[in-house]
């Protein structure tokens, strides 16, 4: 390959030859074409040719062209051609095409049984951390980390569903693991559909006292304003009575599936939840 060549692959992050992975992201980077860029991708995972790679990236420009019920499909009929390293990251897309196209149901029971990966010890081949990849950027995710990232995720699924009591105690749990000010948010956003304003304004309050991370992050301390303005103006009061309330049943459920967990130190054996038998049964359901 010629300098001026290789140089073109490198400033376009697309890998070098002439085969049909090759040219679906030619088309997906370089032409701006996703439609073409799908198709070849299509002829990739059928041509055997980087089938985890095709099957992954054939999904995400599916997802950004509102075709996330197709790209679920596909990674369902063709995930069984990928290898075993594959199967982490397409579940991690999954949860986000499941959260595109409204499955909440299906994307709760997904991230209940990652987290049961966790418990088990089978998340990052066992080890404490692993390294990620966005934006062409690689970073260092310690397991502490993806479990709070996870339970967030839960959170905001349990929310979809207006079961707030359940996503009150996975986003406390979360914040337990690895606090964070977008999190306290959406846990601060839990508590006012329960009409608890003075719970709600206190936990908005220490993000804009600086007291979590992340609580410089512009686009999360507009929303505490917002939300903190909320308050102040009493507005949920009107429509209380008719959010579904979740039962005592189902938070005990909750909280006997969550309270349990106990911190995770780096320095001994995983799994992470090692004295959590209750755990491992619910959410094997």
């Amino acid at each position: 390959m010629e300098g001026g060549e290789m140089l073109f692959h490198v400033i376009h992050k697309i890998p070098s030859g002439d085969t049909p992975y090759v040219r679906a992201k030619h088309l997906q980077l370089v032409e701006k074409d996703p439609e073409g860029s799908i198709l070849w991708f299509w002829k990739a995972i059928n041509a055997g040719d980087r089938v985890d790679s095709a099957l992954k990236d054939m999904a995400v420009v599916m997802k950004q062209q509102d075709r996330a019920e197709e790209a679920v499909e596909a990674i369902k009929s063709f995930r069984h051609l990928c290898s075993k390293q594959a199967q982490e990251p397409l579940d991690n897309i999954l949860i986000d095409l499941y959260k595109k196209c409204g499955k909440i149901p299906e994307q709760i029971e997904l991230l209940k049984r990652k987290l049961r990966k966790i418990y088990l010890g089978e998340a990052f081949n066992g080890k404490t951390t692993k390294t990620a990849r966005s934006h062409g950027k690689k970073f260092q995710v310690t397991i502490q980390q993806e479990l709070s990232r996870l339970l967030g995720n839960l959170g905001w699924a349990y929310m979809q569903q207006t079961n707030y009591g359940a996503a009150e105690a996975v986003y406390r749990k979360a914040q337990m693991i690895d606090p964070d000010a977008n999190k306290a948010c959406n846990l601060a956003l839990c508590l006012m559909k329960q009409a608890r304003f003075d719970e709600a304004g206190s936990l908005l309050q220490d993000i804009l006292n600086g007291r979590l991370p992340h609580s410089d992050d512009s686009r999360t301390l507009k929303r505490t304003e917002e939300l903190m303005d909320e308050i102040e103006s009493q507005t949920l009061f009107s429509i209380v009575n008719m959010i579904p309330s979740t039962t005592d049943d189902e938070i005990e459920r909750i909280e006997h599936l969550l309270g349990e967990w106990s911190p995770f130190d780096s320095f001994k054996r995983l799994p992470v939840f090692e004295e959590i038998s209750p755990f491992r049964d619910q959410i094997a359901c």
